[in-house]
């Protein structure tokens, strides 16, 4: 059998502060999300962002909360459930979560159990960052080190241009009137600039103000890049042009400079100088979450309407389509 590990960041147990205190602690002690000296990131971590951030959010959780738990998790049980019919039963799919449950240990022990004979790592992540997939296939190594056997091993780095991807945000995209919008925004999730310089070894990240916006064999593993070239592939069939879209990135934490420019003050210059209607999508998460129906969906939302703005509305992601299901099947399908 093959084994098909499928892997999202993750999600606390449940909307609760000691859940999410738990969830922030495992996912900031991370050395690859933080990558700060390990004692002042226990410090940052523990004495700081943990215990002051969870009861925030913790109320955000609670906003996001469905009768079916957090969506993440619930898409994800979805996803796999309907790839593990699509695969049949030559194949053991397992879903996992970088950080809380269910774990990578824990999906990989099912995976040896079936008796698989090599495992697929798919992450839901379409660009790559060592703060994503990095931190996922790290630990996918660190569980399989402990085995006597360790299983033929294959990663799936980056699908940032994937065309069955691609088309279905066209897809949901299509539910929207285009033309009735003043302004485009293709939101990802930020990383500090330091790490896009880490993962740099041709000296070319941050050189010049359009470094990132081809896609070329020096910055292939540029997470900036990737998401350029996830823009552009969308925009591109869509047929929008430069000028009415815009790339920018959100969840910023912290004072060091981020991966920009910031989706809040794009967000904050286009209502102040006249856009009264945005169209949002955010192709760094395959699935609803936090970071898109809470922070897009909502506080942006009311920050666009406080400066000035009417309406801000957010594309779906793929969550756990049918359409999803089957591009994901067909892609690990050996």
């Amino acid at each position: 059998m093959t084994g098909i590990l499928i892997v999202n960041l993750g999600t606390p147990d449940a909307p609760t502060r000691p859940a999410v205190y738990r969830y922030l602690k495992q996912f900031l002690l991370d050395p690859r999300v933080i990558d700060i000296n390990p004692i002042a990131r226990n410090l940052l971590v523990r004495g700081i962002i943990a215990p002051f951030r969870s009861g925030k959010s913790a109320q955000a959780y609670r906003e996001l909360w469905t009768e079916n738990g957090s969506p993440l998790k619930f898409y994800g049980e979805n996803l796999v459930a309907q790839v593990r019919q699509l695969l049949g039963p030559k194949y053991a799919v397992e879903l996992a979560m970088r950080y809380q449950n269910p774990s990578i240990e824990s999906a990989i022990q099912r995976l040896m159990q079936a008796k698989v004979s090599k495992i697929k790592v798919f992450t839901l992540f379409p660009q790559y960052a060592s703060a994503t997939t990095g931190s996922v296939h790290e630990e996918v190594m660190r569980v399989l080190s402990r085995q006597q056997i360790i299983p033929a091993v294959e990663f799936v780095s980056a699908y940032p241009t994937w065309q069955p991807m691609i088309d279905l945000f066209v897809k949901n995209a299509a539910k929207f009137d285009l033309s009735t919008y003043d302004h485009v925004l293709f939101s990802y999730h930020g990383l500090p600039q330091r790490q896009l310089r880490k993962a740099d070894a041709f000296c070319h990240c941050l050189q010049q103000a359009d470094c990132c916006q081809t896609l070329t064999p020096v910055n292939q593993f540029c997470y900036s890049a990737q998401c350029y070239a996830t823009t552009q592939a969308i925009a591109g069939q869509l047929k929008l042009k430069p000028e009415q879209y815009t790339v920018c990135f959100q969840s910023r934490l912290g004072r060091d400079p981020w991966t920009q420019p910031y989706t809040v003050q794009v967000i904050e210059k286009l209502a102040k100088s006249g856009a009264k209607r945005l169209l949002v999508f955010c192709p760094a998460f395959t699935a609803d979450c936090l970071e898109t129906t809470i922070e897009i969906g909502e506080e942006y939302r009311e920050d666009f309407l406080k400066w000035g703005g009417e309406q801000l509305d957010l594309v779906e992601s793929l969550n756990a389509q049918p359409a999803w299901a089957a591009a994901v099947a067909d892609y690990l399908r050996d």
